[in-house]
């Protein structure tokens, strides 16, 4: 016999020849579920043989991982079953007991390699992570296009809007000399106009002003100053008539001011400190100041409603005066009404459609070790 047919027949032989993968004694508790996971080539041919040790085996099934199912028997007693494997894979035996008692057998796994390079393939298991892409179906409002939509509203306008002055206050009093036998403190008290709000109308005191002069010299140049606000604003809309008026809305920051007379001695204050002033103790005022005459605008929020009071003093031994105090306020008057109008809006159309969506997902699988 030739060398060539001699080694030809040897290598027929390792190709054919029985690899053993496992021989186990498989004990199964009651109500459980044994497995066995082994890696193959490709081209194995695999032998599988079982024999119970007693009682049968429920039932005992071959998969080739992950579901494809090779073998499947019911009270097996003793079984022998091939299989060939296609392209390295991982096959799964699983042993059931579905009864009350323990079940034991025998199993048998072999291997016979198609080809030389996986005599030595290694029949163990390991778990590899893989990524699977899952592709969801998902309901989405998608837009489609726009609308124009009309909607008729109602709005709440100004109907009317104005400004205009009222005098409040205005008043001589009395303030003794030292040599006399009244007191030489008085004071004057005023209230401004209380703020109305309604749905339909608002009236509010934006500003006001005070003038405190002393004797016919401040008179005087109290009307000097209002024939030389009426020539200013002749033929213009304006909606101050005085020159106090002028001050409390701003438009005039400076009047004439005698300098020759008796001054005296003035503070706006509120009711408290009022008597403070009175009793001759130290006190908190608004304002305060000392001359012919005097004025200031009063613009602070706190300050536009409520009582107020003007404290004179005289520090004249002989003379006695007679101080005039004038109060404006400024009264800003709306009223509302309802008006009718058109509202347009352009509003984004929707549509729901199904739409799919892809996942990534992670999971392990049993790969073989192989060579």
């Amino acid at each position: 016999m030739s060398k060539t047919l001699l080694l030809l027949l040897f290598s027929a032989f390792s190709f054919g020849q029985k690899m053993p993968v496992a021989d186990l004694q498989i004990k199964i508790a009651p109500g459980a579920t044994e497995e066995l996971m082994y890696g193959f080539a490709d081209g194995d041919r695999i032998i599988f043989t079982i024999e119970a040790d007693g009682s049968v085996i429920n039932e005992v099934t071959v998969t080739e991982y992950p579901a494809a199912l090779k073998y499947k028997g019911q009270n097996v007693k003793e079984e022998k079953k091939e299989f060939t494997v296609q392209g390295n894979s991982v096959y799964v035996f699983r042993f059931a007991n579905t009864t009350k008692g323990k079940r034991n057998c025998n199993v048998t796994i072999q291997r016979v390699p198609k080809r030389s390079e996986n005599k030595n393939f290694n029949t163990a298991v390991k778990w590899v992570k893989v990524q699977d892409t899952v592709w969801n179906s998902v309901t989405k409002d998608v837009m489609t296009g726009y609308d124009t939509l009309y909607v008729q509203k109602t709005r709440r306008v100004i109907a009317l809007e104005k400004k205009y002055e009222e005098m409040i206050f205005d008043k001589s009093q009395r303030v003794n000399a030292k040599t006399s036998l009244g007191d030489t403190k008085a004071s004057v008290s005023f209230s401004l106009p209380v703020n109305t709000i309604t749905k339909d109308e608002t009236k509010k005191v934006v500003a006001w002003a005070y003038w405190v002069g002393v004797g016919k010299e401040s008179n005087e140049f109290w009307n000097q100053n209002r024939k030389m606000i009426a020539g200013a604003v002749q033929g213009v809309a304006t909606y101050f008539t005085t020159p106090l008026g002028g001050i409390a809305a701003g438009a005039i920051t400076n009047l004439m001011m005698p300098v020759n007379g008796e001054d005296v001695e003035y503070a706006l204050v509120n009711e408290q400190n009022n008597k403070l002033f009175l009793q001759d103790r130290p006190y908190k005022s608004f304002d305060s100041g000392k001359g012919i005459a005097g004025y200031k605008r009063i613009t602070e929020t706190d300050k536009l409603q409520g009582k107020f009071v003007i404290a004179l003093a005289n520090d004249n031994f002989v003379q006695p005066l007679d101080v005039n105090v004038k109060v404006s306020a400024i009264i800003e008057h709306i009223k509302y009404k309802d008006e009718k109008y058109t509202d347009k809006s352009i509003a984004p159309r929707y549509e729901k459609k199904i739409m799919r969506e892809p996942s990534i997902v992670m999971r392990e699988i049993p790969v073989p070790y192989g060579k």
